[in-house]
């Protein structure tokens, strides 16, 4: 994106006042140590990483959407 990255866009998202329930799974091509905790702290309801497991997108996907 060229005007803000994903961390940024999440942190935007929960500002407004009816997405703080909103459910946001973020997917990611860095595994690097502390990428799924800056991607909590940001917004993120849960983190995956690419390549995208689809049966653990799935399950996760389960988990949040209930």
């Amino acid at each position: 994106m060229p005007e803000m990255d994903g961390y940024e866009t999440m942190k935007r998202i929960r500002q407004v006042i009816k997405n703080k329930d909103l459910t946001i799974i973020a997917v990611t091509a860095k595994a690097m140590k502390g990428d799924r905790q800056k991607c909590i702290e940001s917004g993120a309801s849960d983190y995956i990483t690419k390549p995208v497991n689809v049966a653990q997108l799935s399950s996760l996907m389960r988990v949040w959407l209930k």
